[in-house]
């Protein structure tokens, strides 16, 4: 990796145990800026668990995790999303009785610099950061091609729009590093297509650094420059997709299929 970019996400033997079952261990990752890295494996590998541990959702039984040199390890969720970690889930999680543009506010509103105060007497700088917020939630949906649905009730997208939706909401609160948590799962393959279009767009337009989790190969082998493999709890391969293709250990663990 180029020396002159810089390191966004890395973990040095990060592990956790739920009693006596060690779901992760000896986790050592390093991913640079703008980076597009895929996390596979067979299921019940780790790879949830893995973004868990690195949201602050679980907390880890040993190891360390940092984001742009800074440990993350003793941070809750909400202070890792205010350092720049941001992820979708595998079951859409939106607020499905907010409209559209409404779910993408909700996000930047990370960054809003009002006090309460002046939200309470809504001062004029509560209306110019509210019209800003705005403005960029707009200009953010516009590249997954739903500002025209900014009315809509969330849950009145199609499936498809809704996968679009969350990764749009979670690019809102200027993320540094997005964890795309299976985001083709339920779509058909135009669906995907569009999907693979639109992460290779974000990561650029953004300047964010992408990690995901994907049992849909086609996508991974397609876009993602890097790729780690679970088994396990523990790394089996690490490298490009034609590398990790071609590994032995990586075909056993999907079943000796003999494809990826």
């Amino acid at each position: 990796m180029s020396k002159n970019k810089e390191l966004v996400l890395e973990t040095k033997d990060l592990e956790i145990s739920f009693g006596g079952l060690q779901a992760v261990k000896d986790l050592n990752i390093k991913i640079y800026e703008k980076e597009l890295v895929g996390l596979i494996g067979p299921n019940g590998a780790g790879k949830t668990t893995v973004f868990n541990l690195i949201t602050g959702v679980y907390k880890a039984t040993g190891g360390s995790i940092y984001l742009c040199g800074e440990s993350m390890l003793n941070k809750l969720t909400h202070e890792r999303v205010g350092k720049g970690i941001t992820r979708t889930f595998q079951n859409i999680r939106l607020f499905k009785n907010l409209t559209v543009l409404e779910n993408v506010k909700v996000a930047c509103n990370i960054n809003m610099k009002y006090s309460m105060l002046t939200g309470i007497l809504r001062l004029p700088k509560y209306w110019k950061e509210e019209k800003e917020i705005e403005i960029k939630a707009l200009e953010i949906l516009k590249v997954f091609g739903l500002d025209t649905y900014a009315e809509y009730q969330a849950c009145n997208l199609p499936y498809g729009k809704q996968r679009k939706l969350e990764i749009a909401r979670a690019l809102a609160s200027n993320p540094k590093l997005i964890l795309l948590d299976e985001p083709a799962a339920g779509m058909n393959p135009t669906e995907t297509q569009e999907l693979m279009d639109t992460i290779s767009i974000i990561r650029d337009k953004f300047n964010v650094t992408i990690l995901l989790i994907e049992h849909d190969m086609k996508l991974v082998m397609g876009i993602c420059e890097r790729i780690y493999v679970l088994n396990y709890g523990q790394l089996i391969a690490s490298g490009t997709p034609k590398e990790v293709a071609h590994n032995e250990k990586v075909v056993t663990a999907y079943l000796g299929t003999g494809e990826i």
